[in-house]
Protein backbone atom coordinates (compact mmCIF):
# COMPACT_ATOMS: atom_id res chain seq x y z
CA UNK A 1 0.00 0.00 0.00
CA UNK A 2 0.94 3.28 -0.85
CA UNK A 3 2.26 5.21 2.46
CA UNK A 4 0.52 9.03 1.52
CA UNK A 5 -2.61 6.61 1.32
CA UNK A 6 -4.68 7.59 4.44
CA UNK A 7 -7.20 4.81 5.10
CA UNK A 8 -10.42 6.69 6.35
CA UNK A 9 -13.04 4.83 8.96
CA UNK A 10 -16.23 4.11 7.39
CA UNK A 11 -17.52 6.79 9.29
CA UNK A 12 -15.06 9.77 7.89
CA UNK A 13 -15.68 8.38 4.72
CA UNK A 14 -19.76 8.94 5.71
CA UNK A 15 -18.74 12.51 6.65
CA UNK A 16 -16.58 13.35 3.80
CA UNK A 17 -19.77 11.98 1.40
CA UNK A 18 -22.19 14.03 3.59
CA UNK A 19 -20.41 17.35 3.06
CA UNK A 20 -20.01 16.77 -0.91
CA UNK A 21 -23.57 16.66 -1.40
CA UNK A 22 -23.45 19.72 0.39
CA UNK A 23 -21.67 21.25 -2.13
CA UNK A 24 -23.24 20.50 -4.55
CA UNK A 25 -26.34 21.69 -3.49
CA UNK A 26 -24.58 25.17 -4.60
CA UNK A 27 -24.55 23.82 -8.10
CA UNK A 28 -27.49 25.02 -9.89
CA UNK A 29 -28.62 23.99 -13.13
CA UNK A 30 -28.57 27.46 -15.80
CA UNK A 31 -31.64 26.48 -16.90
CA UNK A 32 -33.85 25.58 -14.23
CA UNK A 33 -32.43 27.54 -11.70
CA UNK A 34 -32.68 24.55 -9.23
CA UNK A 35 -29.35 22.93 -7.46
CA UNK A 36 -28.46 19.43 -9.03
CA UNK A 37 -28.79 17.48 -5.81
CA UNK A 38 -32.68 18.45 -5.42
CA UNK A 39 -33.58 18.00 -9.16
CA UNK A 40 -32.16 14.47 -8.82
CA UNK A 41 -28.93 14.81 -11.19
CA UNK A 42 -26.61 12.90 -9.02
CA UNK A 43 -26.80 9.22 -8.73
CA UNK A 44 -23.94 8.40 -7.08
CA UNK A 45 -20.81 9.92 -4.83
CA UNK A 46 -18.21 7.73 -4.54
CA UNK A 47 -14.93 8.53 -2.26
CA UNK A 48 -11.83 6.52 -1.96
CA UNK A 49 -8.86 6.18 0.21
CA UNK A 50 -6.06 8.69 -0.74
CA UNK A 51 -8.62 11.29 -1.86
CA UNK A 52 -10.12 10.13 -4.80
CA UNK A 53 -13.65 11.08 -5.72
CA UNK A 54 -16.05 9.71 -8.43
CA UNK A 55 -19.17 11.63 -8.89
CA UNK A 56 -21.92 10.12 -11.42
CA UNK A 57 -24.47 12.42 -12.89
CA UNK A 58 -27.46 12.78 -15.23
CA UNK A 59 -28.44 15.18 -17.10
CA UNK A 60 -32.14 16.51 -18.01
CA UNK A 61 -31.76 15.52 -21.84
CA UNK A 62 -29.30 14.55 -23.71
CA UNK A 63 -27.19 17.06 -25.34
CA UNK A 64 -27.38 19.36 -22.91
CA UNK A 65 -25.31 22.40 -23.86
CA UNK A 66 -24.19 23.30 -20.28
CA UNK A 67 -22.90 19.70 -19.42
CA UNK A 68 -19.53 21.27 -19.55
CA UNK A 69 -20.97 24.58 -17.21
CA UNK A 70 -21.92 22.01 -14.44
CA UNK A 71 -19.51 19.66 -14.42
CA UNK A 72 -17.09 22.57 -14.40
CA UNK A 73 -19.07 23.92 -11.49
CA UNK A 74 -19.06 20.32 -10.03
CA UNK A 75 -15.35 19.82 -10.01
CA UNK A 76 -15.14 23.61 -8.09
CA UNK A 77 -17.54 22.69 -5.35
CA UNK A 78 -15.61 19.34 -4.20
CA UNK A 79 -12.57 21.47 -4.54
CA UNK A 80 -13.71 22.89 -0.90
CA UNK A 81 -13.43 19.40 0.62
CA UNK A 82 -10.13 19.81 2.21
CA UNK A 83 -9.80 15.68 1.99
CA UNK A 84 -10.79 14.98 -1.78
CA UNK A 85 -7.33 15.50 -3.66
CA UNK A 86 -8.85 14.58 -7.37
CA UNK A 87 -12.49 14.28 -8.74
CA UNK A 88 -14.02 12.46 -11.66
CA UNK A 89 -17.69 13.50 -13.47
CA UNK A 90 -19.27 10.51 -14.84
CA UNK A 91 -22.20 11.20 -17.10
CA UNK A 92 -24.77 8.65 -17.30
CA UNK A 93 -27.46 7.63 -18.79
CA UNK A 94 -29.32 5.19 -17.04
CA UNK A 95 -31.65 5.21 -15.01
CA UNK A 96 -32.60 8.04 -17.71
CA UNK A 97 -33.84 10.66 -15.61
CA UNK A 98 -37.22 11.81 -15.06
CA UNK A 99 -39.12 14.26 -12.57
CA UNK A 100 -39.71 11.32 -10.05
CA UNK A 101 -35.72 11.83 -8.63
CA UNK A 102 -36.67 15.67 -7.83
CA UNK A 103 -37.24 16.73 -4.42
CA UNK A 104 -40.66 18.00 -2.83
CA UNK A 105 -38.63 21.08 -2.87
CA UNK A 106 -38.02 21.34 -6.70
CA UNK A 107 -41.01 20.05 -7.44
CA UNK A 108 -42.58 23.40 -5.32
CA UNK A 109 -40.17 25.88 -7.20
CA UNK A 110 -40.99 24.25 -10.51
CA UNK A 111 -44.69 24.26 -10.41
CA UNK A 112 -44.66 20.14 -10.58
CA UNK A 113 -47.12 18.00 -8.75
Amino acid sequence: MNEDKKVWPEEEIKDIKKRIMEALEQVIDPELGIDIVNLGLVYEVNVFNGGYCEIKITLTTMGCPLADVITEDILNAVKTIPEITETDVKLVWYPAWDTSRMSRYARIALGIR
